[in-house]
């Protein structure tokens, strides 16, 4: 078992997760249940498979984990684009949680090789 707030990607999705509520307050009522709704579910999902994966009793477990919250983050690119493209966000908002999204992508995807490696 791995305690979470040693894992920088966890607190870092945690933080994405964050700013992801805080830029979709400012969408159309009429997002509610759209993108709203799915860019939310989408960055929790991110920290909480990474969670899930660090609580299980096996490296294996914990990679499977970890590539749903890799999935996920995909997810969240492709509706934050979509997001900017509809122009609910600025450029900036977007490139900058972008290239947070890019750098966990990154940090899990160097986490799961890691795991390879010590089986």
């Amino acid at each position: 078992m791995n305690n979470l707030n040693d894992l920088k990607v966890w607190n870092k999705a945690v933080e994405l997760s964050v700013q992801i509520y805080s830029l979709t307050t400012h969408f159309p009522e009429i997002e509610k249940f759209g993108l709203i709704n799915q860019m939310r579910r989408a960055s929790v999902s991110i920290a909480s498979n990474i969670a899930e994966g660090a609580g299980r009793n096996s490296k294996k477990e914990f990679k499977q984990f970890l590539a749903i919250s890799h999935g996920s983050s995909y997810e969240l690119l492709t509706q934050l684009e979509i997001s900017f493209k509809l122009k609910f966000c600025s450029e900036d908002e977007f490139l900058h949680l972008k290239n947070k999204i890019i750098e966990i992508q990154k940090m899990n995807f160097a986490l799961q090789q890691k795991l390879i490696t010590k089986d």
